[in-house]
Formats: C-alpha cells, structure tokens, sequence
C-alpha cells in the first residue's frame, strides 16, 4: 500500500471516528433531563401534580418538581427567582410584577371553585347568602342556629352550637378569591381583599387547603373556605351559595363555567389573562369561582424555557384538560385556550 493511500484511509477512520463520537455526544446532550421547579398555589396542587405525572410519558426528559407552599410563596419565590414558574389563583400585583427580574406572562390554566365547607351533623347542605358568609367570617355571626341563617333553611333543625372560623394563615391565593368575593357582596370587606386578611380575633389558621381541611376535619362547629376537591377528596359537606341571580348554587364543574360564561374570553385577553369571575352575575354560575394561573418569564433561558412551553401548551389539549375535570376542576373554554396558547407562541427564550 502506497503511504499515500495509508494516509488517506487513516484520515477517512479518524474523520468516522471524529463523526461518530460527535453523534454520541449530541446524542448524549439530546437525552440530558431538564429539572423544571415549580411552587404556589396549593388550589391547583392535586392537578398539577396529575399533569406533571402524565406529562412524563409525554416528555421522559422532563421531571418537574412543585411545591404547594400557597399562592403569595410561589410569587416571593419567582421574584426571587429561585423557580422556573409560580403558580396562583390571584393575578400578581403591579408592585410584585415591578419586582420581578423579567416581565412575568400570566396563563390560566383551569378554573375552580371556593367552597364554605363545614362540620355539623345534617342531612343536606346549608345555604347561604353573601352577606351571611360575610358576617360569618367578621365574627358576627357566632352559633349555627342564628336566626339569620335561619332564616334561609327554615326546612332544617339548625344545632345550638358555636361556630369556629378556620382560615388560611399563608399568603394563598385562596383566601384572594375568597376575600375579592366578600369584598363584593359585603360593604365591610370592600378595600380588605388579598392574599394574606387579617381575620378576626378568634378564628383559627392553618396553612394551606390541606391544613383548613384539617382544621374543619377535627373540628365540631368548624366552618372554612378551600378549594372544592379538598372538600371532595375528604367527603366534607359545603353550602350551597346564593348567587346574583338570587339562586343557590352547588359548586361544581358545570357551575364555575357557567361564571366564565359571555364576554369572559375578551376580558381576558383585553386585561393580559388577568381578571377576577367572582359574584358572576351569569345565571346558574357559582359565585365564588376563579381561575389559576401559571406564571412564567418573558425571556426565560432557552432549554428551559423550551420545555416550559412546550409543557405550557400541552396543558391546553382536550387530553390535559379532561384530566383536570375528572378531578373536579372546571376545563378552561376552548375559545379561551385558542387565545393562551397564542401567549405561548410569543414568550420569548434566550
């Protein structure tokens, strides 16, 4: 063999070697998993936790890891920027989104209902106005045979027994929607509502859903607000609420899509995804329904921020969405997942 044809044969082996080593090593990289953190609202928790297990099969190099520590955590913690996303069922403040370090993209991803969940010993739910829920949560209203709430469930023997008031102690997005929600039905509450309350002298706290589920769990008498799969998942009754139309109303999937019924989705897209369905005044809607939101950064890191989005719009499928109904929450409209998952496309990733 001619030295040159060795040369030649030892530069074409090299060359497929070099070729070949490339290709492992992009390989190799392609495969690497991508970590997406995550914390806030403990209302959507159980679906999040769903999604990101389901998501998996989907994506194996995706592991994302969340944590419910309530609504205002998760915005102190992406301001921080210690997550990639926040979760919470109340839009950021214009002073919390100044703080952030990139401009922060609301996308809602489901809705939800509040519910007033109780421990009494009675065959049917209670009902509930407004007003009542109001002056319950002020520390007005003290026993359960007051004859206000009386008054509204004269077919039921109400026990003489004192009402303990259990609320959130964390800054929750929860107790946003709960207080947004009294601030519109109760002159006193107007000014009052956020995501952290200075409830009344005597009324218990626990943090997050799962702590004010306890409390009414082991508490007889006791009265709270969480969300609606809380109350499900651990069989507590919870009021029928009285809505503008004058009818009460059980909280339920059909009940929160009918408060984002009419003119919602152009609202929505009008105010950056970013308004409040509390105290509808659409017929047959629950009044106390809201919307949960995924918070991201415009001008996330790219691989990151690539699996984000790309998660993001899978949570917008009939497939995703179905998930979220069977466990109660409430599927955001079509038409209004049209317009998220054009948000989507424009978020930008360096």
């Amino acid at each position: 063999m001619k030295i040159g044809q060795y040369i030649n044969i030892n530069l074409a082996v090299t060359t497929l070697v070099g070729l070949i080593a490339l290709m492992l090593s992009l390989r190799v990289l392609a495969a690497t998993p991508v970590l997406l953190n995550g914390a806030g609202s403990t209302f959507v928790e159980p679906i999040y936790t769903k999604w990101f297990t389901e998501y998996q099969k989907i994506d194996s190099e995706v592991t994302v890891n969340y944590q419910g520590i309530g609504s205002g955590g998760g915005i102190r913690q992406l301001i921080q920027g210690t997550i990639d996303f926040g979760a919470s069922d109340a839009p950021m403040t214009a002073e919390e989104e100044k703080s952030a370090k990139l401009p922060v993209i609301h996308l809602p991803m489901v809705m939800g209902a509040v519910v007033i969940s109780y421990n009494l010993k009675v065959d049917k739910p209670i009902k509930l106005t407004g007003p009542l829920v109001a002056d319950i949560f002020s520390g007005k209203i003290t026993k359960w045979n007051d004859a206000k709430i009386a008054k509204v469930n004269a077919a039921m023997k109400l026990p003489d027994l004192a009402i303990v008031v259990a609320t959130r102690s964390d800054g929750s997005g929860t107790t946003a929607v709960f207080s947004d929600y009294l601030a519109k039905v109760s002159p006193e509450w107007q000014g009052k509502a956020g995501k952290n309350v200075d409830w009344f002298k005597g009324s218990l706290g626990a943090k997050g859903n799962a702590g004010v589920t306890g409390l009414i769990q082991q508490t007889e008498g006791a009265v709270g607000y969480v969300e609606l799969i809380y109350a499900l998942e651990n069989k507590l009754p919870y009021a029928l609420i009285q809505n503008k139309k004058g009818e009460f109303i059980d909280a339920s999937s059909r009940s929160v899509t009918a408060a984002a019924g009419g003119k919602v989705v152009d609202e929505m897209v009008k105010h950056q995804f970013k308004i409040s369905i509390t105290d509808s005044d659409a017929k047959g809607a629950y009044p106390i329904s809201s919307f949960s939101w995924m918070l991201v950064f415009d001008g996330m890191d790219k691989d990151k921020g690539s699996k984000l989005l790309k998660l993001a719009r899978w949570t917008m499928s009939d497939k995703a969405q179905a998930l979220a109904s069977d466990i109660n929450y409430a599927q955001l409209p079509k038409a209004l997942r049209e317009k998220v998952l054009s948000q989507i496309d424009k978020v930008k990733t360096h």
